[in-house]
């Protein structure tokens, strides 16, 4: 039975919890623990939650979800992260709804985030085209790569 009509998109194929709530599609979160409405910007989300956990071998502990933090003043919310062991983090990913380019502003949001995070690698995703890099602190730079590396429990 299809519950909606979601675009799709260039992740392997995964079997999402879906339904109807009150005439709207809903999608189970993993990490949050509970149904959400869909929309094209949780959709991609979501695939990337199950590409971590499923292809990139991440533990579900280790994923936080659309937490606020504070970015020179101002509250921003990032979309997803991996952390490692010791709390620092691991991975940063921001989601964008497929029908929003992926431009330098998009790279620009994230390297802004990751100043105050200070994530080891970034991920941008609108769903269609994934973007993967690790940061070189060193250098104040990314360096893209081809792949994102598995984010093993024992990675620190």
């Amino acid at each position: 039975m299809q519950i909606c009509k979601m675009e799709k998109l260039n992740f392997p194929i995964f079997d999402l919890p879906l339904k109807n709530k009150q005439n709207k599609p809903h999608i189970f979160d993993p990490v949050r623990k509970k149904w959400l409405v869909i929309t094209p910007e949780e959709w991609v989300r979501q695939h990337c939650i199950q590409f971590l956990l499923k292809e990139k071998k991440t533990p579900l502990g280790l994923l936080q979800v659309e937490r606020k933090f504070n970015v020179n003043g101002a509250e921003k919310r990032y979309d997803l992260v991996v952390y490692k062991p010791d709390q620092t983090i691991a991975l940063l990913v921001e989601c964008k709804a497929p029908s929003v380019n992926l431009t330098q502003k998009a790279f620009d949001q994230m390297a802004i985030y990751n100043r105050v995070l200070k994530s080891d690698y970034l991920m941008l995703t609108n769903g269609l085209q994934h973007f993967y890099c690790q940061m070189d602190f060193e250098n104040g730079q990314y360096l893209f790569l081809p792949d994102l590396p598995e984010l093993k429990r024992n990675q620190t």
